[in-house]
């Protein structure tokens, strides 16, 4: 009898611990894909698909005469070249050029070591000294909000699906990236890309930073609008992390933000918007001897420093991660450029 007992203890204790082991690989280990990324032209918000619908006459009719050899052409393009030297872009004019940039495309790129500019894509690179840290800023200046992208780990929403920034950033050919806001490290906050919705379960107290499709930016609180309202307002990639930095350009923490949330100095990811289709991306190592890290507080003034109106903190720590022209440009927590980067969720790039 007794030994029955015993045996039955040993057999409970061993299913105990083959399932706490299944529990822990299922949940920090085990990939589970639930969607594929969506093609962006499969992605398109039903705002955006309207838009395209009804293009204008002027940008058809442009576009039309870039296609013949007729008159008409050297009359739109004199007309164009009329406007822009008076200083005066018309209707017409703009859907002039909006056709041949569509038809010719990106010039040959001019690329240096810390910049990129093929006349769609203008990208600086300046490495920075500030609080015993080592920070890199890139601003960057777009012709199309269509150059500014997300992209999910291995192009799948699920969990447990990660991969390195820089393996993300070189299979959808980007030419700059930063980690994102690492969904799957949550279970909660909206998840948005794209213009599809793959997670729409509103974390409390969550501020989210809202990519519309013209580009223009805004950061919410998920519990004061849902996912579907965002996307019905035109939300093309909706990033769950936080905080907000910058709000109309003034600071939006405070140095008690830090004791609640972050006491010490991390390594941190910022994106934020100077101007109409001008952008700054921020990463800062830390952790190490070389270099601090920066406080929530310090990376809103830094980036207050840049001239960006809006700016939000991404995930940061060991995700932080600024990926250039195909190599890691930080130094992800002192491991050596690129030798110790987490695999996250997804990023925030600029490419085509």
């Amino acid at each position: 009898m007794k030994r029955r007992k015993k045996t039955i203890l040993v057999l409970y204790s061993v299913l105990l611990a083959a399932f706490s082991v299944y529990f822990l690989l299922d949940t920090f280990v085990i990939e589970r894909v639930y969607s594929a990324e969506a093609p962006a032209a499969v992605s398109q918000s039903a705002a955006e698909e309207s838009q395209a619908s009804g293009q204008s006459g002027a940008e058809e009719s442009a576009a039309n005469t870039l296609s013949s050899v007729g008159t008409s052409g050297k009359d739109a393009a004199n007309t164009a070249n009329d406007d822009l030297s008076s200083g005066v872009q018309s209707e017409e004019t703009a859907g002039y050029l909006k056709a041949v940039q569509a038809q010719t495309g990106p010039s040959e790129p001019v690329i240096t070591e810390n910049s990129y500019n093929d006349g769609n894509i203008s990208i600086t690179i300046t490495e920075y000294r500030q609080h015993d840290t080592t920070i890199y800023a890139a601003d960057i200046q777009l012709s199309s909000a269509d150059c500014l992208k997300t992209a999910l780990a291995k192009g799948a929403y699920g969990r447990n699906v990660t991969a390195k920034t820089s393996a993300t950033a070189a299979a959808n050919e980007a030419i700059l990236a930063v980690n994102g806001d690492y969904y799957g490290s949550q279970e909660r906050g909206y998840v948005i890309r794209g213009g599809v919705i793959y997670r729409s379960t509103a974390a409390s107290g969550r501020q989210d930073l809202v990519i519309y499709q013209d580009g223009s930016m805004e950061v919410i609180l998920e519990s004061d609008i849902s996912a579907e309202e965002l996307l019905a307002k035109g939300a093309r990639d909706v990033l769950s992390f936080g905080p907000e930095l910058l709000k109309d350009g003034e600071i939006a923490v405070n140095s008690s933000y830090e004791v609640a949330k972050a006491t010490n100095s991390n390594p941190r990811t910022a994106i934020g918007m100077i101007d109409e289709l001008h952008y700054i991306f921020v990463v800062s190592d830390g952790r190490t001897s070389e270099s601090a890290g920066l406080s929530v507080y310090e990376l809103a003034e830094f980036m207050k420093s840049l001239g960006a109106k809006t700016a939000y903190n991404l995930d940061g720590g060991g995700s932080s991660t600024m990926y250039f022209n195909g190599e890691v440009i930080n130094d992800p927590v002192g491991g050596g450029r690129g030798q110790s980067e987490r695999s996250v969720s997804d990023i925030v790039y600029i490419g085509y």
